[in-house]
């Protein structure tokens, strides 16, 4: 029986990065989706020191995909390999590897393996090739921001108690076509929910710096992801093009509950674009201004949200007292 073809590409590229902060970037796969504009969201299941299994869902060309990645970190050696696997197509396999070499104290040099026995023919003869091409110039384009990723990075969250059943939040962040009615800052939405839960969401504020913490709130409408997780009480989101300042932003819904309620919290992770602070906010502005700005207007937009599912989730308890 004839052995199955092999169709396999190798590229590498200089990054103005150090190895080891190139390589920090390929181990630290929870924060790709504010670094790798692709990831939306990345879910560790487990990991034993080395060896490491994550979940993870990229939107490209319009369609969110969910995928298995098992890999093996090799921090010596600064190398990743990795096989990944699309539960929705059992065999469609890619394995591979990520390797860092130091090229003095500030570059390294970036290889990226590629192996699938399929053929990329939708994207045509060299489809392979420039998935690998695509994937080390997004890296590359983060890790060479590393000396000032402590000011352009910020995370936050806003939390808020609610008296009321967890059902009623979750039902109130879930149903975001609804919001227009609900929220003020929400002027239209349209959601598009191909498979139960994976909601790709358009909401317009009329405003250009008022985002909503689901989109952007770029006057004319916003994009973003949304995955749902009713039964972890958990919605993770990404914009796929926020405005102004903001090159990427993450974020998630969550609903602890404990022995006295729940709390309901929403987290934010942004990446500040630094060459967009002066055109968005003004001559003179900087990341420690845009930093504010985000902040604020996020801020804001996520307490009024939570008011108003708190408010969604206790009306209905104090009829019933």
């Amino acid at each position: 029986m004839p052995s199955q073809r092999v169709h396999s590409t190798r590229r590498t590229v200089s990054v103005a990065a150090p190895a080891h902060v190139v390589y920090g970037m390929l181990a630290d796969a929870p924060r790709w989706p504010v670094l790798l504009p692709s990831y939306v969201h990345v879910e560790q299941m487990d990991f034993d020191g080395a060896g490491q299994t994550l979940l993870a869902w990229e939107f490209e060309a319009g369609r969110v995909r969910s995928s298995r990645l098992r890999r093996t970190l090799r921090p010596q050696a600064r190398s990743v390999d990795f096989v990944q696997e699309d539960p929705a197509w059992p065999g469609d396999t890619v394995a591979g590897s990520w390797s860092v070499e130091p090229d003095g104290a500030e570059r390294s040099l970036v290889t990226l393996r590629h192996e699938t026995p399929h053929p990329y023919t939708a994207a045509g003869p060299d489809g392979l090739g420039a998935d690998v091409d695509e994937r080390l110039a997004r890296l590359r384009e983060a890790a060479e921001r590393w000396d000032r990723l402590d000011e352009l990075l910020l995370a936050f969250e806003e939390r808020l108690r609610v008296d009321g059943p967890a059902e009623l939040v979750y039902d109130f962040l879930y149903r975001v076509e609804d919001w227009p009615e609900l929220i003020p800052h929400v002027d239209d939405s349209s959601v598009l929910e191909d498979r139960p839960g994976t909601q790709v969401v358009v909401l317009d504020t009329g405003a250009h710096d008022a985002g909503p913490t689901a989109g952007s709130g770029e006057a004319g409408g916003s994009e973003t992801v949304r995955l749902c997780f009713p039964h972890a009480g958990r919605i993770v989101f990404k914009e796929t093009a926020p405005p102004g300042p903001i090159a990427a932003h993450s974020g998630e819904w969550s609903l602890v509950p404990d022995e006295s309620g729940l709390t309901v919290v929403c987290a934010h992770r942004v990446l500040l674009r630094e060459e967009s602070v002066e055109p968005a906010l003004g001559a003179g502005a900087l990341p420690v201004d845009a930093r504010r700005h985000v902040r604020e207007r996020l801020g804001r937009e996520s307490r009024e949200t939570l008011r108003l599912a708190k408010w969604h989730a206790e009306s209905p308890v104090r009829r019933l007292r």
